[in-house]
This record gives C-alpha cells, structure tokens and sequence, in this order.
C-alpha cells in the first residue's frame, strides 16, 4: 500500500468530537488553537441543518471553542452548494429552519410552495402534518426531494429525538420518491468542503464519531479517517462495519500534536 502523504487540511466533526451535550470535551479548544496557529486549511462539520454558520459560531465561543465562521460547514450549505450547481436561480419549498433557508436564500432561491423545483427537508424543531402533506404533494406533483441528512435520530437532554432522516421516510412512504442526501456520509458534503477552503482529499483527513457517517463520508472522499471514542461508537461497533477507519484515538486530545 503507497504510503499516505502528510496532512495539510484537517476536517472536523462537531458533536462527539469537539462538543458533547453543549460542553467541550477536553482537547477541543487546543487543537481547535493549534490548528488556527498553524495556518493549515481546517473545517468544523455537522450535519444539523437548524443552524446557521454565523449561529454556530457563536454557540462554539460561548463555550471557548474560537472558530471562525468561514470555517464551518453545515449539511445546509453542502445541500444549498448542490442546488446551486444543479439549478441555477431555482425554487423550492422548505421544511427546515434558519441554517436551511438562509442558505438557500444566499444562492439566490426562491422559497414558495407554488410549483416548486425542490422540496428540501431539513432539521426542524417543529415537524408538522401540515407541511409533510403540503411535501407529498408537491412531490407528487413533481417537485424533485431533497434531504439536507439521513440522520434518523437526533440527540436531547430528555432522550433521542425524531430527526431528517425519520420525517424523511415517511415522505417516501407517501410518494415513493427517494429522497437525494446532501449530507453525510455522502462524500459530496466532504468535496464540497474541501473545494471551500481549497484543500485536496489525499492530504486531508476526517476526523468523527461514527462509522455510519464521519468515517464513511471520509473514506469514500478519499481521506484519512480518525475515529475518536468520545461519542457513539465503541470498540465492539467498530468491528460490526465492513471498513475501517485509518486511526482510532481516544478523544481529539491525541490529535493535537499531529497537527
């Protein structure tokens, strides 16, 4: 096997790697600080769509982690990147918050539920029958289905939570249109990343918490892949999966040295 080159960009997770139920995880803030003093390529991903870059900034700072705006990417600006090359000035109906429109709003969309181009769901607060009917039938009707993620679950103080990927099948019952992810694991959120702030897949890596998401997005995007155990998967996970990831560390604190 050609050995790997060094790595010159370095691609984040989010929650289970730098945050965890809205606290930093030791390590975070120095290699958060290591990775801005070295002037290296970096991005902080996740695939909730609620929020917006500018949003999660200030989230992270609240809790000491100093990331720039330009340095996260959300599956809400992969998916509005997509749309952008995919249909120029286009149209579509929206169940998601304000990370999703606003990024839909930056590439010049228009949102209305009058013959749309896209339906496009994301992560909301507040999924309601009224506008998962309106979704069908637009989509019947022939609008095309995007989801910003899979993620069928997501994480609360009280318990998991229904997430995109749930609401999403049961859109697909109701049509029998699949919907096209954005997010991870599919590789395009990882690209599209790396084209934002000019990094190339063989000198990059992907750090995360997931088999299922982080580890695949970035094997499949062509980059090393760190598995950190500060989050969903153990040990036994690991071995349940048909791939591995290149490295598997204990929390992003080992990391901070090979940066």
């Amino acid at each position: 096997m050609a050995e790997r080159k060094p790595i010159d960009s370095w691609l984040t997770d989010m929650d289970g790697v730098l945050i965890h139920e809205g606290v930093p995880i030791p390590g975070a803030d120095a290699f958060i600080k290591r990775l801005r003093d070295s002037g290296k390529p970096f991005l902080v991903l996740t695939n909730n769509s609620i929020y917006t870059a500018r949003d999660l900034q200030a989230r992270l700072t609240r809790m000491g982690l100093e990331v720039p705006v330009g340095n996260i990417w959300t599956s809400a600006l992969a998916t509005a990147k997509f749309l952008e090359s995919q249909r120029p000035g286009g149209t579509a109906y929206v169940i998601g918050e304000a990370g999703l429109t606003t990024a839909l709003h930056d590439i010049g969309y228009v949102l209305t539920d009058h013959e749309p181009d896209y339906v496009v769901l994301g992560e909301t607060r507040t999924y309601s029958f009224e506008s998962m009917t309106k979704a069908v039938r637009l989509i019947n009707g022939g609008a095309r289905f995007i989801c910003t993620n899979p993620d069928e679950t997501g994480p609360s103080t009280e318990g998991p939570l229904p997430a995109t990927g749930a609401v999403a099948a049961l859109i697909t019952k109701a049509t029998g249109k699949q919907p096209y992810f954005a997010g991870k694991p599919n590789p395009l959120m990882m690209r599209t990343g790396l084209n934002a702030i000019g990094a190339h897949s063989e000198t990059s890596a992907m750090i995360g918490d997931r088999m299922d998401t982080d580890v695949l997005a970035g094997l499949e995007a062509g980059m090393q892949t760190f598995l950190v155990r500060t989050g969903l998967t153990s040990d036994a996970d690991i071995a349940k999966y048909p791939f591995t990831p290149s490295h598997v560390v204990d929390s992003i604190a080992d990391l901070v040295d090979l940066v």
